[in-house]
């Protein structure tokens, strides 16, 4: 097993362990877009690292070494699209896919440097937080645009489960991270909403665009 495949499977494991506890061979099949019979070979090669525990049958769980593995991944990751943004002027919408070549690099020297030259941030470009050099993520407090009432006023401060569509999209209504948001008017039907910031007077934004912008109250 090639190291990023195995980096690419651990990082699967990490995010859906984020979602549920239990773990099955097929939704680790489906977030790898393979078959079963392929995840089942994979599965026992990284219990035997020491990474899953797994026992025929029942659903995976990831260990505390699994997930620091995990997270010193997306740490080269994040850290990796937070330079391609900052220093090399990509947009947010162009880093993940660079990201995810840069990201199996083994120099740790390479992304120390990296995070030095940008003044070591702690997210990345979509409002993520960059791991430390333990594995450690902090839990910001943000929650959905969708869970916030009628005449909130919000900063925008995280993507979730970004797309480059959805990211294309904001572009265009010029809506960034940090943009103080006014909650202006919610449809009770549909529970779309139109918001008001500095760049739109009035944004309208369904559901499910809503769903995936993080915000704190302001």
């Amino acid at each position: 097993m090639s190291s990023v495949i195995k980096e690419n499977y651990l990082k699967a494991l990490f995010f859906l362990s984020e979602k549920d506890s239990e773990i099955t061979l097929t939704d680790l099949g489906k977030a790898m877009q393979v078959s079963k019979p392929t995840v089942n070979d994979m599965v026992k090669k990284l219990g035997s690292k020491g990474w899953i525990e797994y026992t025929k049958y029942k659903p995976l769980k990831i260990t505390s070494e699994g997930k620091k593995a995990a997270a010193l991944v997306i740490r080269k990751h994040r850290i990796s699209e937070m330079f391609l943004a900052q220093i090399m002027g990509f947009g947010w919408e162009e880093v993940h896919e660079i990201a995810e070549e840069l990201e199996h690099i083994k120099s740790d020297k390479f992304f120390d440097r990296m995070n030095e030259l940008m003044g070591f941030p702690t997210v990345d470009p979509h409002g993520s937080p960059i791991p430390d050099k333990d594995g450690n993520i902090s839990k910001p407090n943000h929650v959905p645009l969708t869970t916030v009432s009628e005449k909130s006023e919000v900063i925008f401060k995280a993507i979730r489960d970004s797309s480059s569509e959805l990211l294309l999209f904001l572009n265009k209504k010029n809506l960034t991270l940090g943009t103080e948001i006014i909650v202006s008017e919610i449809e009770p039907f549909d529970n779309s909403m139109t918001i008001t910031y500095t760049a739109q007077p009035n944004l309208h934004l369904s559901h499910s665009v809503a769903l995936h912008l993080m915000v704190e109250k302001n």
